[in-house]
């Protein structure tokens, strides 16, 4: 098991299946709101939902709307558990706090680095870590 260091964005305790992104995403275009499949043909996740899981990326990309396609996530009932950035950036935050998605960024190592899509990660915002376990 592997710790890191974040910045808490938007509070709360999660616990899933990661699933990562190498490039930044727009959610606008990129995500669609009424399923949660990656939409953008040149993401390596193209087809993929991020619903239920932990949707890590470097950052967030696009038109300020992502805030409301974020939202249309939770409102559907297909959002991520939670989210994590290496740079958290006003778009993504702000449709994080309208879905009262948990949200981290400032990790201590270039998160699409460390963590793979099917590692089992825990965030905890009270300790400002993120637990990866892998088998």
């Amino acid at each position: 098991m592997r710790n890191v260091s974040i910045r808490a964005i938007v509070e709360g305790q999660v616990e899933g299946q990661a699933i990562v992104s190498l490039t930044p995403i727009s959610f606008l275009g990129g995500v669609n709101p009424k399923t949660g499949v990656i939409t953008d043909p040149e993401n390596i996740l193209y087809g993929k939902s991020i619903s239920n899981k932990i949707f890590v990326f470097p950052e967030g990309i696009g038109s300020t709307v992502g805030s409301y396609v974020i939202y249309g996530l939770k409102i559907n009932g297909v959002a991520p558990l939670a989210m994590v950035a290496n740079q958290a950036e006003t778009i993504v935050i702000a449709g994080a706090i309208l879905a009262n998605i948990p949200f981290v960024d400032h990790p201590d190592v270039d998160i699409t680095k460390v963590i793979v899509s099917g590692d089992n990660i825990k965030i905890d915002t009270i300790n400002k870590i993120i637990k990866i376990k892998r088998d």
